[in-house]
Parts: C-alpha cells; sequence; structure tokens
C-alpha cells in the first residue's frame, strides 16, 4: 500500500466505520466457499478504494482472516495483500485498467512463487456494492452521484453517507495459487490470465447483484405496442371491435399499465429493512441451503426463474428478501390480480410484482400483451418468479402444477432468447404458517375470503415468534438442456414473431412442470415441527409418552441420514430429544405429566392443524411406511415380497406425492430401509428372512401409520370402481368424497384433505393416466383393478376396511 493510501486509511478508519454496516455474502464465505483462514490471503479488489479497504478491514477480522492493510512476506519480500483491477478514480473522468500495474503484481506474485513453493496462497477475490442501484435511462446528478460503477472519492464520499448502511461484501471462490503454478505457462501468461479473469469476474459479480439497467415505463409501453409479435393480434382485435390504431394503442397502454412492475431499488432497500425487522420479529432466523448453485447460474449469464412452492402470502416476502441478501438481484414477481388492491398494490409493484389474471379465456389481447409483456422480461435478462401450483396449497401437500406460465416460458425459448433459461425450483417451509386455520376452514366449504387492507391489519396483530422460515434451492432444470435431449426438433420451431404451439409443446409442458414439483419435494426441509407432528398423528388417539416419541424421533432422523431421501433434503442436525424441545417451545403440542412420565398429545384441533406440516414431508416417508405396512398387516418375510408392493404402488404414489425415484432405483431404495429397519434392532433378517421384533412392533406400526390414509383414499375409490363397474369419473369423483367424508367421521380421520375432492381427482386421473380406465366411456380394467384392490385393501386396519364395506353394501 503507496504511503498516501496508508494515510487516508488512518484518517477515515473510525468515520467509516460509523457510517458503514456491511452485510456478507454469502454469509459464512469461509465453510460455503472453503477459504482457509490457515494459508495466506491476498485480496482481489475491483478498484483501489479507501472505504472499501477499510469495510473488507472490519469484515476480514470478523472471519479470522488476515487484514488487507497489512502487507503479506512471500520470499523476504514485503507486498500488498490485495491487488486491484482498476486504479482509483479521478475527480473527473474514468479510471482505465491499471493492465500495466496489476499483471505486474500478478508477475511478481508468480516469480516469488516459483521461488517458494511451500506458499499456497489464495487468491480471494472481493467485491464491494454499495447499494444495488442496477442503473436506468436516468441522466441525473441524483443517478450519476450514487452511482457504484468506479466512482470517485468524492462520489463514493456521497455513497457513504447515504448508502453506507447498504454496504454488500461479495466473497467469491479462492483461486489457489500452486494450482495455477502446476501448469506449464509463463509467469507472464499467467499473470496476463489472472488480470483478464479478475475483470471478467467483477463484471459478472455486478450482473449477478444488480441484475440489468432498468427500463422505464413508457420506454416499455413503447416496445410492446411495436412488438412485431403483437402486430396481428392487434389488427384482428381492431378490426373485430371497429377501433382505430390509437384507440388499440390506448387498450394496449391500460393493459400493461394493469400488469407492470414498477421496480425501486430504493423501495428495495426501504424494503430489506423493514423485512428485517419482521423476520427477527416473526421467526427466530431463515435456514438456507444450496444459495451458492443459484448464485453459480447468474454468474454464468443464465436466464433464471424461480419456481417455488406456495404455502403462504409471505412467500412473495421471505424469497425475494432471501435472494436479495444471498447477493442477487431481485426476480419480477408474476402474482395474482388480486393482490394489486390499494395500498399493497402499488408497493409490491415497486418491489418487482407484476399481476395476471386468473384466467386469460376469452381475451386473446390480454393473452398477447401478457406474453410479450414477459418476453420483453426475459429479452432483457430479468430474472422472474411464478407459483406453478398457481395459488397457496391448502393441506401442506403441492398442489398439481399449473401448466401456464411454463408453457409461456418455453414459447418465450421459442422467441429466440440467446441465453440459456433455467428454471430453479425452491422449498419454501415454515415452523408456522399464519394462514392454516384460514386454509381449514376453506376445505370445509367455507368461502375464501379477499385480500384486504383488513386482512393485513389482521396478521400484523398476531405478530410473534413463529420458529423459524426455511429456503432450500432445489435442482435447477435448465429448458435448453431439457429440450436438446428430449425434443430433437426443438430448434425447427423457433420463430420470433410468430407464437409457436408445436405438437411436441403440451407433453413437454406436462413434463418439466411435473419435474418442477418433484425437485421441489427433492429439497424439502426436515424440522421439529414436521417431523413431530409426523410421529404424533400415527399414534391411536395422537398421545404418546415421551419417551417413546424420542426413540420415534430417533429413529427417523437415523433413517432420513442414513438412507437419504435426496442430497438435497435437509435433515436438523440433533438428537430425538433436542428436535422434540424445539417443537415443545413452539406451544403447538399438549404436554401433560403423570407418575410415569410426560406424555406428548394432541387435542382434536390441534390434530388438524398438524397435519399441515405433516404433509410437507409426508412424501419421505411414503414408501419407508409403506415397507412397515407391508411387515405389520401383510405379513412379509422377504425383501422381494416388500419390493414387489412397493413396485405395484408406486406409479400411483409418485403421481400423487411428486416422489422422485425412477422404478430403476427401487429395489435399492427398500433394501436400504430393510438394513436400517435391521440396524435399528426393529427386524430380524436370517437367510434372507424377515421377522419383526415384537418389543418393538410399535414402532413400526406408528411408520406404517403414515400411508394409511393414502391407501384408504385408494380403497375407497377403487371398490366403487369394483361394484360400480360402469360408473363415470365425475360420478366416481362424488361418491368417493361422500364415502370418505363418512369414513373420516366414524374413524376421527383429522385430515381435511382426507377428502378433498382435488385430492381425490389427481388419484383417479392417475388411474386413468395408468390404464385403469379404458375405452372413451371409462369402461373399468376390471382384472387390473381387482389386483390392485387386493393389494391395497390386505395394508388396510380391518376396522376402516370393515366400514368401506359396510358402507357400500
Amino acid at each position: 500500500m503507496s504511503n498516501s493510501l496508508s494515510h487516508w486509511v488512518n484518517v477515515l478508519r473510525w468515520p467509516v466505520r460509523l457510517l458503514v454496516k456491511s452485510k456478507l455474502v454469502p454469509r459464512d464465505p469461509c465453510a460455503e466457499l472453503g477459504i482457509d483462514p490457515q494459508k495466506p490471503v491476498i485480496y482481489i479488489l475491483k478498484t483501489e478504494s479507501v472505504t472499501d479497504l477499510i469495510a473488507l478491514e472490519r469484515i476480514a477480522k470478523s472471519l479470522g482472516l488476515p487484514n488487507p492493510n497489512t502487507p503479506i512476506t512471500i520470499g523476504g519480500k514485503e507486498i500488498p495483500r490485495y491487488f486491484s483491477v482498476y486504479g482509483r478514480m479521478p475527480f473527473i473522468g474514468k479510471a482505465a485498467p491499471q493492465d500495466e500495474k496489476s499483471i505486474a503484481q500478478f508477475s511478481e506474485l508468480v516469480h516469488l512463487l516459483r521461488d517458494e513453493k511451500q506458499h499456497d496462497i489464495q487468491l480471494v477475490p472481493v467485491a464491494l456494492f454499495w447499494g444495488r442501484k442496477p442503473g436506468n435511462e436516468d441522466s441525473s446528478v441524483k443517478s450519476a452521484v450514487l452511482e457504484d460503477d468506479q466512482a470517485s472519492w468524492l462520489r463514493k464520499l456521497m455513497m457513504v453517507l447515504f448508502l453506507g448502511r447498504d454496504n454488500f461484501v461479495r466473497f467469491s471462490q479462492p483461486i489457489s495459487m500452486t494450482q495455477m503454478l502446476d501448469g506449464r505457462s509463463s509467469d507472464e501468461r499467467i499473470a496476463h490470465k489472472l488480470s483478464r479473469l479478475a475483470r471478467f469476474h467483477f463484471y459478472r459479480l455486478a450482473q449477478t447483484m444488480l441484475g440489468p439497467k432498468l427500463v422505464y415505463r413508457n420506454s416499455l409501453d413503447k416496445r410492446i405496442i411495436k412488438s412485431s409479435a403483437l402486430a396481428p393480434v392487434m389488427e384482428e382485435y381492431a378490426a373485430q371491435k371497429n377501433l382505430t390504431t390509437e384507440q388499440v394503442h390506448a387498450e394496449v397502454a391500460k393493459l400493461v399499465d394493469e400488469i407492470a412492475a414498477n421496480y425501486s431499488e430504493r423501495l428495495l432497500r426501504i424494503g430489506d429493512r423493514v423485512l428485517s425487522w419482521l423476520w427477527n420479529k416473526l421467526y427466530k432466523g431463515i435456514s438456507i441451503s444450496n444459495a451458492e448453485r443459484v448464485r453459480q447460474l447468474s454468474q454464468d449469464g443464465e436466464e433464471i426463474i424461480y419456481v417455488p412452492c406456495h404455502r403462504s402470502h409471505m412467500d412473495y416476502l421471505l424469497l425475494s428478501y432471501v435472494i436479495y441478501r444471498q447477493g442477487m438481484a431481485p426476480p419480477h414477481i408474476a402474482a395474482g390480480i388480486n393482490l394489486s388492491f390499494w395500498p399493497a398494490g402499488p408497493i409490491f409493484r415497486r418491489g418487482g410484482a407484476f399481476f395476471m389474471r386468473r384466467t386469460f379465456k376469452g381475451n386473446k389481447l390480454y393473452a398477447a400483451v401478457f406474453r410479450e409483456y414477459l418476453h420483453q422480461l426475459f429479452n432483457n435478462g430479468y430474472s422472474v418468479k411464478y407459483f406453478t401450483e398457481g395459488g397457496r396449497s391448502r393441506t401442506g401437500r403441492l398442489l398439481n402444477p399449473k401448466t401456464g406460465m411454463v408453457a409461456m416460458t418455453v414459447q418465450g425459448l421459442l422467441r429466440g432468447i440467446e441465453r440459456p433459461i433455467t428454471l430453479v425450483p425452491v422449498y419454501l417451509g415454515y415452523d408456522h404458517v399464519m394462514e392454516v386455520s384460514t386454509y381449514h376452514g376453506e376445505l370445509k366449504g367455507k368461502s375464501k375470503e379477499k385480500e384486504s387492507m383488513g386482512q393485513v391489519f389482521k396478521t400484523l396483530r398476531k405478530l410473534k415468534n413463529f420458529g423459524r422460515a426455511y429456503v432450500n434451492f432445489g435442482e435447477p432444470i435448465s429448458l435448453n438442456k431439457y429440450l436438446d435431449q428430449n425434443v430433437a426438433e426443438w430448434r425447427d420451431s423457433i420463430d420470433p414473431i410468430e407464437l409457436q404451439k408445436p405438437s411436441w409443446l403440451t407433453p413437454t409442458v406436462n413434463d418439466i412442470a411435473n419435474r418442477v414439483m418433484t425437485n421441489i419435494n427433492n429439497c424439502a426441509a426436515v424440522t421439529s415441527i414436521t417431523l413431530t407432528a409426523l410421529a404424533v398423528l400415527g399414534v391411536e388417539r395422537r398421545a404418546i409418552a415421551k419417551n417413546n416419541l424420542v426413540s420415534q424421533l430417533d429413529w427417523y432422523l437415523d433413517l432420513l441420514r442414513s438412507v437419504p431421501y435426496t442430497d438435497g433434503v435437509t435433515v436438523p442436525e440433533v438428537s430425538g430429544a433436542e428436535l422434540l424441545e424445539q417443537a415443545i417451545e413452539l406451544d403447538k403440542f399438549t404436554v401433560t405429566n403423570d407418575e410415569l412420565g410426560d406424555v406428548i398429545s394432541l387435542s382434536a384441533s390441534g390434530a388438524v392443524t398438524m397435519t399441515y406440516y405433516r404433509n410437507n414431508i409426508l412424501h419421505l416417508f411414503a414408501l419407508p411406511s409403506l415397507v412397515a405396512a407391508g411387515l405389520v398387516y401383510k405379513n412379509f418375510t422377504t425383501k422381494a415380497q416388500l419390493q414387489d408392493l412397493v413396485h405395484s404402488l408406486y406409479p400411483l404414489i409418485q403421481n400423487e406425492l411428486f416422489l422422485g425415484f425412477e422404478q430403476s432405483d427401487l429395489n435399492d431404495y427398500v433394501d436400504a430401509i430393510v438394513d436400517n429397519l435391521k440396524q435399528a434392532g426393529l427386524i430380524e433378517l436370517n437367510d434372507q428372512q424377515i421377522s419383526v421384533n415384537s418389543n418393538t412392533k410399535t414402532q413400526l406400526i406408528i411408520m406404517a401409520q403414515h400411508i394409511q390414509e393414502t391407501l384408504q383414499r385408494y380403497a375407497i375409490v377403487l371398490k366403487i370402481m369394483q361394484k360400480k363397474p360402469t360408473i363415470e369419473r365425475s360420478a366416481l369423483s362424488h361418491d368417493s368424497h361422500v364415502l370418505a367424508q363418512r369414513l373420516s367421521n366414524i374413524h376421527g380421520i383429522n385430515a381435511p384433505e382426507f377428502f378433498d375432492k382435488n385430492v381425490l381427482s389427481t388419484f383417479i386421473t392417475g388411474l386413468k393416466e395408468l390404464d385403469y380406465f379404458t375405452g372413451e366411456q371409462d369402461e373399468h380394467n376390471s382384472e387390473e383393478v381387482a389386483l390392485l384392490v387386493d393389494t391395497v385393501t390386505g395394508l388396510l386396519r380391518p376396522t376402516v376396511l370393515a366400514t368401506i364395506k359396510a358402507s357400500l353394501n
């Protein structure tokens, strides 16, 4: 560091520390990026800046990393601990890349390391952002003053004053100089490569953090109105309505006003503070998994479409907040038109929300304008977020996907967008969902309450600590790669003007939508609430001794860890006892005490509520529960029998719960479950013969219970089909709903989704897709139905089966 720069660092250190509050991206860079504090570090910065150095100095100290303002000694020579790609900005004009200086620094470092081969220097790129303004067509003085791109000392001073509380420090993965030196390149070639990579890296980081430059609304209106793809639709609309060109343009402008977001970086900065307060008020924290994979996609130049599950209105805020805090540009959000009420609508718009009607039917112009607006977002590089379920899940399970937005995304790709488009499934979970009680009312037939400010105030009155929230980013789906692998001729359909609906579009979109839902479930978060709810709801009368519950939870945790559903599922790193204590603290379970110890239970109303949380992870235990049912109710004694059972029912369960296994993987998965049961002492395995341990059979019975409600629904539908071979699917759905309600009342089945018409319809549709119905008149494949009836009914509790039979006689 030069003497003058060192002087200014000393002078400004305390003022800057008072004015600046930095936010780390990622939150724990050493652990998440593999930065080793025990190895020597040299920081790579974009610009030589006193304020950047002081902010980094404070962050480095908190991470146990070396001070960037102290030199590092290599081979007996002191050199600066930071290199910068650009020099200090002059008061007027722009700084040129300091190629000669940075290359000289890199060359000197390489030369010194050639002689000191024991040193493994980590080059750690660090980018500092003051605010998150992406820039736009605004040429005002205010925009210029607060522009973060290579600011002069005066502009940097203004930024520290106005944006010091919004300083983001973005660490990147370290570059090992040992690996760089392993090649045969010359010192100068390596130095040139490092300098070039650093400049490109900081450019990509800026794109990731800030997003593309914003387009003004009047410019957006003009682009949409002048779109070649929209022109024929406007001409047709003008002819139908007998309107002039100007009148059609005015109609289009109104529709754009109804739809379009009005993104504001200032609102996002304010929102960041408000939401930080809100999360601290509501939750103990937010658990985030696999955010780095999304940051990498963004840095690679992908067009990112976030497709989360939909549990709560809180989803809109939570995911955007997490994305912003994880160092990525917040997405534009597709929201239902029901959320555009005043004053929330204008606020949501400035936060990036654009609004869509529930249906596009009967309004071709609206559909065309919406598609064109979405295309403009894609074409300009904005990330987008939409919910493929269409609405919030009232049951806690994933809903069947609505494919409209996915279809428009694929059609956007067929418009010739150059950037690859990647769908990023996201699992959102909560220890407490504020709308759960209203969901249960709606499932029982109560009308949905219209969104309004009154609803908002009701919610605000309930603010209290609701445990944790969970955001898990799932395995991305590259649309370009998917189409390359599954639709060889898709590029033949690319047309920048004409809306394309090739024959392959509908089945392809359906498959992509189902993959999205499967990938969401593949990254589920197991929590204290979801796992405890699952266990307690599996017990008769919903009451269990605490020590027995702890044993059950310990087994479930061990099963999830030793036989993982997928690598993306997150499991708490605690014991069953610790997990139970966390659940009890959230005040959702009743704890009573007698002379023999504590009993954990759920009231009737509490049991209904907890089915929602159980359903969040029910898919993780569907097959283990089916295996347990085969052992307990079918008295199976071999792995082969269990494998056959799982294979026979898997297509139906997969269709309903979006399970992620291939048929070819099922045998290995069943074998792993059986091995776990043996290790847990629940069964004995001798010469491939399985016998249930009578002392621990209760644990297997509890596990078997988790799939019971699903099998009971199957039995209801199948027995009606067997009794009424010519019944139409609509009548089958009605009769099944009636019988399921009766079964729920008689046997105290507390899950509202047990008799939900949508769930029953999903199963019936699955039977149709699997050819249990034949022909156009819904005739049944009686032989296949009979085999399925035998399989399913043999897994039910006798009392439940007796009720079904009696109700149909």
